[in-house]
């Protein structure tokens, strides 16, 4: 069964205003896999299980129609309700049921989600609605994740894996996925034409505030509010502190660069 985590209003604001979006690096190792493949494919994209629509919108530069999918129909309401390209659209479904017609879709991307599939049958549904050419990329960022700031990167770095660590206690059992580096989705994909990246790294401008929100945004945040409401209202808060404190910064507006490494599978069905 797919795994529902992102279903609540007020996470789904959350999960909108402090997910990033891919970054440089991953969007060129996509888009020049697209040329090379298949250059001529650029009708339709679909994004499943888009969230608030943070990696749909950099399809938008390639492909003439792309759709949002997720299942979450609050993750659907702040995607909507975000500015978007005039040819992004959005609606809610299950990855294992898409409503498109067999061999109709030129690219079938997923960004951080796929975990959360029936990896069996999201591949089915991969395999019957890309068209002979198409291709599928589907990406995760690890929890390798680093901050950087001044001269004080290693000490920022250790507060924010000590409170991450903290919260992985919490998480599905589906993000052994995240960790094994998508191995077994990888082995999934049902095309021999395929590959998987695992040392794209992006660096991220962000503040203090943004990685705070980035940990309240995260499932098993959520899943730690519900089981220890009293200890989840001050884990965020104190490592917040100990950041700016080690930063000699008064604001949480200060910048700093968050550093996360990608991975990347990329599959091209055979035309």
């Amino acid at each position: 069964m797919a795994a529902q985590m992102f279903e609540g209003t007020q996470h789904a604001a959350v999960y909108l205003k402090y997910r990033f979006a891919p970054g440089k690096e991953l969007k060129d190792i996509i888009l020049n896999y697209l040329q090379e493949k298949a250059p001529s494919c650029t009708q339709l994209a679909v994004d499943v299980g888009c969230g608030s629509g943070q990696g749909t919108a950099f399809l938008a530069e390639r492909f003439e129609k792309v759709v949002g999918t997720d299942i979450s129909h609050a993750q659907i309401q702040e995607a909507k309700a975000a500015p978007s390209p005039p040819n992004i659209s959005y609606l809610v479904c299950p990855a294992e049921e898409l409503p498109f017609e067999d061999a109709s879709v030129d690219l079938l991307a997923s960004f951080t989600a796929a975990h959360w599939f029936d990896i069996e049958k999201f591949m089915n549904e991969a395999k019957r609605v890309l068209r002979p050419g198409g291709c599928v990329a589907i990406s995760t960022y690890t929890t390798d994740m680093s901050l950087h700031y001044g001269d004080c990167s290693e000490k920022l770095t250790q507060i924010f894996r000590e409170a991450w660590g903290h919260l992985l206690k919490y998480s599905h059992s589906r993000v052994k996925h995240v960790l094994e580096d998508y191995k077994e989705i990888f082995e999934a994909l049902p095309f021999p034409d395929k590959k998987r990246i695992t040392n794209i790294y992006d660096k991220i401008p962000m503040t203090v505030a943004g990685v705070v929100g980035y940990l309240e945004s995260a499932s098993p945040y959520q899943v730690f509010i519900k089981n220890d409401p009293e200890a989840a209202k001050t884990l965020l808060p104190e490592m917040e502190k100990r950041l700016l404190e080690t930063m000699g910064a008064p604001s949480r507006d200060t910048p700093l660069e968050f550093w996360v490494r990608h991975v990347c599978i990329l599959g091209h069905k055979e035309a």
